[in-house]
């Protein structure tokens, strides 16, 4: 007897995509909830950066020039030697890696947590544009390192913690950024072949889910529904979430209620039919 959809992505593998200015170190919690639900869990770092962030700090070089293409790519390749589609969850400028690798047919279902946005989302809040700004303040900084100080840090990323839970937070996750996928997608909306382009209604495209916090500087509510405007053109099912009182750290007090929700919807959805999702 056949299994259904969901029932088939129960034990589904699920790749975990980090975001700026983290490294894949930031998903270790959620690892072990996900492999303790019976889940093989992937959790590679961009490409270049799977060093600790003790390491990266010291030497930020492999973060120069490093743009969303290549690690759009690099992700392509691991989930298409995976033996069934993953779950794909990203946090953050993953998160837009996410929405790039669902655009092309990949995963069975994905999670977009506090997502960089595609190019066609127009809504840029000044939170989103002062968090971006140490890297867009300056074009010389395209091919550069992006760093943030621990007064940066608490500002646009875990603003909802106090400053001396954030400072722990920096000491051990932090890395700085790289400047390149700030202006790829900071500037998508003005050029016809940018990297971040989608197609909304791609047929093809897996179930996927927005989620973000009410307290979000750099995906704000405002941005995450002016994703989910476009997303939705699709047919496959594409829902938002919002998370009252969490910022844009993943790992935030309560952690385990988002991750718990995400990978619950992932699986409810995954390989549905797109009529049927709708």
């Amino acid at each position: 007897m056949s299994s259904s959809p969901s029932e088939s992505a129960e034990r589904a593998p699920v790749v975990l995509i980090h975001g700026m200015w983290m490294t894949p170190l930031s998903w270790e919690h959620w690892i072990t909830r996900y492999e303790g639900r019976g889940h093989r869990v992937l959790a590679p770092a961009w490409p270049g950066l799977d060093a600790d962030p003790e390491q990266l700090r010291r030497d930020p070089s492999p973060l120069r020039g490093l743009g969303i293409a290549e690690i759009v790519d690099h992700y392509d390749k691991i989930i298409r030697g995976l033996d069934r589609p993953p779950i794909i969850i990203g946090h953050s400028f993953g998160g837009l890696h996410t929405q790039l690798l669902l655009n092309r047919g990949l995963g069975a279902a994905g999670v977009a947590l506090s997502t960089g946005a595609p190019k066609g989302v127009l809504r840029l809040p000044f939170s989103t544009l002062r968090s971006a700004w140490p890297a867009l303040g300056n074009p010389a900084n395209l091919k550069k390192e992006t760093p943030l100080t621990q007064k940066q840090f608490h500002w646009c990323f875990t603003n909802a913690l106090t400053r001396e839970e954030s400072d722990a937070v920096y000491e051990r996750y932090y890395i700085p950024g790289a400047a390149r996928p700030f202006f790829q997608a900071g500037l998508a909306n003005f050029n016809p072949k940018a990297v971040t382009k989608i197609d909304y209604r791609n047929p093809a495209r897996p179930p996927l889910l927005l989620a973000t916090g009410s307290l979000d500087r750099i995906c704000p509510p405002a941005v995450n529904k002016s994703n989910f405007k476009q997303q939705r053109k699709a047919p496959s099912a594409t829902e938002h979430k919002e998370y009252p009182g969490r910022s844009h750290f993943p790992g935030q007090d309560g952690w385990e209620e988002v991750a718990d929700y995400l990978l619950d919807w992932a699986t409810e959805h995954a390989g549905r039919p797109a009529e049927a999702a709708v």
